[in-house]
């Protein structure tokens, strides 16, 4: 039986990921960095038009390696140590660069107490109370909000908001907050207006 070229490709481009759904803007699936399916099955509606943006309080990384061995490090603390089901934001960002698939765009992640349903939560691998994250994980966050938007994952008038301002914590921390204030969906008041 002969099978035509672009079939075999298909089946190839599936079988490895390269087509996967979940990596619809360029996130590096669960599965790829972790070797395992989230444990998260919750749905989530979309499209969302609530982004959090948040920061782990860890070890910042530069380099694929130790990006991957922070956020295997990250689901781990917030399983065995914090009780959650699975790594509790949507999607993590690196300072390589990169976007890590969390709970995703589909399901409820735990992230910000009382907006989990309505929003997703991206954490910037870091501690920014004090300085900025990389450039490059600025623009991948901001680059992969834009994707979202085109893939009708996120609302065109979706909101960012940092995670100060939804509930008592610093995160994002004080530079990064202020940061994201200077970015085109920011919400002020968001408490006052998201209720």
């Amino acid at each position: 039986m002969l099978v035509a070229p672009s079939l075999l490709l298909l089946v190839f481009l599936v079988s490895f990921g390269t087509l996967n759904a979940a990596s619809e803007c360029g996130e590096i699936p669960i599965t790829e960095w972790s070797g395992t399916e989230s444990r998260r099955k919750q749905p989530l509606k979309s499209p969302i038009d609530l982004v959090v943006i948040q920061h782990t309080v860890s070890n910042d990384c530069f380099t694929d390696e130790e990006c991957l061995l922070s956020v295997n490090s990250l689901r781990q603390h917030h399983m065995r140590l914090a009780g959650f089901k699975d790594l509790g934001y949507s999607f993590v960002a690196g300072g390589n660069g990169k976007i890590y698939e969390g709970a995703g765009w589909n399901h409820i992640g735990a992230h910000t107490l009382h907006y989990n349903n309505i929003s997703i939560g991206i954490g910037f691998i870091g501690d920014f109370r004090e300085k900025l994250p990389t450039q490059q994980a600025l623009q991948a966050v901001q680059d992969f909000l834009a994707c979202g938007v085109e893939n009708n994952l996120l609302t065109e008038d979706y909101h960012v908001v940092g995670h100060q301002q939804l509930i008592n914590t610093l995160s994002p921390g004080a530079v990064l907050q202020s940061e994201i204030e200077s970015w085109p969906h920011w919400l002020d008041n968001a408490r006052k207006v998201l209720g």
